[in-house]
């Protein structure tokens, strides 16, 4: 449970973090986001959802 809770609190000061210190590059992102197609967008969602999950996991065997 801590586990998860750290993970989520590191995600919102992350995503905070972007929205305190550069508003304008974010819409910059989200345009450029919305200029590329839905099937990469998935795609890196994917390979994001995928790269998060082995560094969760490198993190629990490493920290056991």
């Amino acid at each position: 449970m801590a586990t998860l809770l750290l993970g989520a609190g590191l995600v919102l000061a992350f995503e905070g973090l972007v929205l305190a210190l550069a508003p304008r590059r974010l819409e910059e992102a989200l345009k450029f986001l919305l200029s590329i197609p839905p099937e990469t967008r998935r795609m890196i969602g994917l390979a994001s959802l995928a790269g998060g999950v082995v560094l969760i996991w490198l993190a629990r065997w490493f920290g056991a």
